[in-house]
């Protein structure tokens, strides 16, 4: 490897780890938002990713060519499906954040990977590898086990899972830039979000503008969505796929430790077994991944 394709590669390892690292942390963001409810926080992530990135196209003079994706009645449709299945992963994985449940929500972007293999093969008609269907019939066990455990499905998991692969699906089709593809489905989607801040705050009941540092925290909102994306974005620029698919395990491990170490959430043995079933679900998936060279493709917002 030359001695500029190795810094490219280090740069692209930096953006990937920050972006996951990011993305990891955001459990610990979004309860400091409370006492606002978790679709007040994703109103406010919409509205503040929107303002975020037209400030960015407009600096880096694409807002014209980006805004005239509107034209293309096909691309708004398919952003319209993007924009529904990205707000219900966010009121999902916001509601987990706020309501002392990291520790499933982490789950459901452990099985992420296994859902989006599940999906390629039911809706894109694609035959999955020996250690695929090893890693799927693990993981469902797992996911067994821990319904088991919660004495229900665990719907969090699950929302979060199906939605996210979905949504990398929907994006998959579009083939749009992250930041292109973010600000035209936040434009979307901002209105009604804006119309029910709007609703929230005349009826007295929001939480932006009764202080500073609500109201600093709900703004920021807008740039703690937008640079994990953008990171990610130039990872994805100067990284094998392979390692993107693996880097990928950082957010969800993240994500369990602040569950059970900093937010003491209950983990029973039941709870232990479930995860260790589905740890080794994507052990079995990892070994594929680096054998065959070939990472889950998928998209992150």
């Amino acid at each position: 490897m030359s001695e500029e394709k190795a810094k490219v590669r280090s740069l692209g390892l930096l953006f990937g780890v920050s972006a996951y690292t990011l993305w990891g942390l955001f459990p610990i963001y979004w309860p400091l938002l409370k006492p606002a409810s978790a679709i007040e926080i994703v109103s406010h992530r919409a509205v503040w990713t929107l303002v975020f990135c037209f400030i960015i196209l407009w600096l880096t003079k694409t807002l014209q060519s980006t805004l005239a994706l509107l034209k293309r009645p096909k691309i708004v449709a398919g952003l319209f499906l993007s924009s529904i299945l990205i707000s219900t992963n966010w009121i999902i994985y916001i509601y987990a954040a706020t309501s002392n449940h990291v520790v499933e929500a982490s789950l459901g972007y452990y099985i992420n990977p296994i859902v989006v293999i599940a999906t390629g093969v039911i809706v894109l008609k694609e035959k999955m590898r020996p250690l695929q269907w090893v890693s799927l019939g693990v993981a469902t066990l797992g996911v067994a086990v821990l319904t088991i455990d919660y004495g229900r499905l665990p719907w969090i998991a699950l929302g979060l899972g199906f939605s996210w692969a979905s949504y990398g699906l929907v994006k998959k089709k579009l083939g749009l830039g992250a930041l292109e593809g973010l600000s035209i489905e936040t434009l979307i989607s901002s209105g009604p979000y804006l119309a029910y801040l709007i609703w929230l705050g005349n009826q007295g009941q929001g939480q932006f503008g009764l202080s500073w540092g609500i109201t600093l925290l709900c703004i920021s909102a807008g740039a703690i969505t937008a640079i994990p994306l953008l990171l990610f974005n130039g990872a994805t620029n100067r990284l094998p796929l392979t390692l993107i698919g693996l880097l990928q395990y950082i957010t969800p491990t993240i994500q369990f430790s602040i569950g059970v170490w900093f937010f003491k959430e209950d983990m029973p043995a039941a709870r232990w077994t479930g995860f260790f079933i589905i740890w080794i679900a994507l052990l079995a998936l990892t070994f594929d991944l680096i054998k065959s060279g070939r990472a889950i493709d998928h998209s992150i917002t």
